[in-house]
């Protein structure tokens, strides 16, 4: 059973709502997580709701809806050590026809952005993150019960207790709600590789 009660705010919002395993969360105007890469710009203000672990191997599922409208509204699910060390998995809304269906690696203040282009009437997705020592990969469904891989990705920083939960912002002029609900902790869902073997050293 999923503990909420384990869920600490960094950077509470203004406007949240915490209930029978269901979160609700208001985004504020000019709120975001992207550090440096492209442009030089740097926002670290977005609302993030996590719990703490020193498990290495874990898989985190969650159910996400959202009311978003305006160009970069998002939500979704989140990896974040400190400013300059964070992982993030979400759907960004860019316009009436299309969304960004994406995650986020950031690695000692710079991040990358991996994105793929969905129907813009989808308003809702589930995700997973799953962790194997300091390795992690996001993957994401429709059904919550049919997953596909979105990003394998190693974070330098997560060697030992890390915190993972999630996060809504909105990086321009808007404000929407998004809605979270069957969060469940398990056992990997990730399995270890059965190719290849590891070169020899």
């Amino acid at each position: 059973m999923f503990d909420i009660s384990k869920l600490e705010w960094t950077r509470e919002p203004a406007n949240f709502v915490i209930k029978d395993n269901i979160i609700e969360i208001i985004t504020k105007p000019h709120t975001d997580l992207w550090q440096r890469t492209y442009y030089h710009f740097r926002n670290d203000n977005a609302p993030v709701l996590q719990m703490k672990t020193k498990d290495k191997y874990f898989s985190f599922t969650v159910k996400t809806e959202f009311e978003s409208k305006h160009r970069f509204d998002q939500c979704g699910v989140v990896m974040y050590l400190n400013s300059d060390n964070w992982l993030k998995g979400s759907i960004e809304y860019e316009n009436e026809k299309f969304q960004h269906l994406g995650s986020v690696a950031t690695n000692h203040g710079y991040s990358d952005w991996a994105t793929t282009a969905i129907d813009a009437s989808i308003k809702s997705i589930w995700y997973r993150l799953s962790r194997r020592e300091d390795d992690f990969c996001i993957e994401c469904s429709q059904d919550g019960i049919h997953f596909s891989q979105m990003r394998v990705c190693h974070m330098w920083d997560a060697t030992d207790e890390i915190q993972f939960g999630i996060y809504a912002c909105s990086p321009e002029d808007s404000s929407f709600k998004a809605t979270f609900t069957n969060m469940d902790v398990s056992a990997c869902k990730w399995l270890a590789h059965d190719g290849q073997q590891p070169d020899e050293e």
